[in-house]
Order: C-alpha cells, then sequence, then structure tokens
C-alpha cells in the first residue's frame, strides 16, 4: 500500500506540473499600471505562426470601456482600442520572447520588447518595453477563464 502512494504522489505530482508548463505565456492577461497599481485592461496573448501577438480584449478603468486611440495616426487615429493588436510578431530565444512591437494605444508609442514568465510565480507576465537605452518593466497578472 506504502509503494502505491508513493506512485499516486508522483503522478499527481506530473500531472499538475504538465498543468502548470501548459498553461505557459498564452491567455489573458489583465494589466496593472506600475505607476499607480491599478488594473487597466486583458490582453489575450496567442500564438500564431511561430510568434507571439496580443490584443486587448477588455478594458477595466471605469469610464474608459469604449475608449478610442486619439492619439494614434494613419488608420489607427480614432479606432477602438479593444480588438486593438498590441503585440505583434515576437520571436521566442530561450524562454523569452522578444521583438520590436509593444504598441501602447495611450502613448501611440511603439517599443521594442522582452515579455517572460516570472520563474517564481507562473501567474505573472513580466512586459518590459524598450525606447533606447530606457526601459519599464509590468507585471501583467493572469486571468483565469
Amino acid at each position: 500500500m506504502v509503494g502505491l502512494n508513493k506512485y499516486l504522489v508522483a503522478a499527481v505530482f506530473f500531472c499538475c506540473t504538465c498543468l502548470i508548463q501548459a498553461q505557459g505565456v498564452f491567455g489573458k492577461w489583465k494589466t496593472i499600471d506600475d505607476r499607480t497599481g491599478k488594473p487597466k485592461a486583458v490582453i489575450d496573448v496567442y500564438k500564431k505562426d511561430g510568434l507571439m501577438h496580443g490584443k486587448v480584449s477588455r478594458i477595466l478603468e471605469k469610464g474608459r470601456e469604449d475608449a478610442l486611440c486619439v492619439k494614434c495616426e494613419g488608420e489607427l487615429k480614432d479606432q477602438p482600442i479593444v480588438g486593438m493588436k498590441i503585440i505583434d510578431g515576437l520571436k521566442e530565444d530561450d524562454g523569452e520572447w522578444k521583438g520590436k512591437t509593444l504598441f501602447d494605444p495611450e502613448q501611440a508609442m511603439t517599443f521594442r520588447c522582452r515579455i517572460w514568465l516570472n520563474p517564481e510565480n507562473e501567474d505573472e507576465l513580466k512586459v518590459r518595453g524598450y525606447l533606447s537605452l530606457l526601459y519599464r518593466t509590468q507585471t501583467w497578472l493572469r486571468v483565469e477563464e
């Protein structure tokens, strides 16, 4: 009986580990403003053709649910922020996703970026945007569906 319990514990541990690894970076993430600490939006991060993409699926700020990209230029000018692609074509490199397209619709600016799971808490996604030598890192929180 003791031997059976040992195998049962090992099987449960293996299943839980696979489930955690399967969650990975893809899914829905709540953005948190690193200056105010308040939730701002939910981003749907997905994989297409081996690359990372992400779009705004919901705005969480009261009164801004239907916000438009007023600072944007060109085809994005005055378009709804919900549904807007803000992460485009990031490539994986040793557990991190890197690229040149992290778009901030509030500032109408595009940044180079790195995105990775927090190794200490896989329900946290680290999102770092670079502008020249300066950078900011936000922690996004996994949204359970």
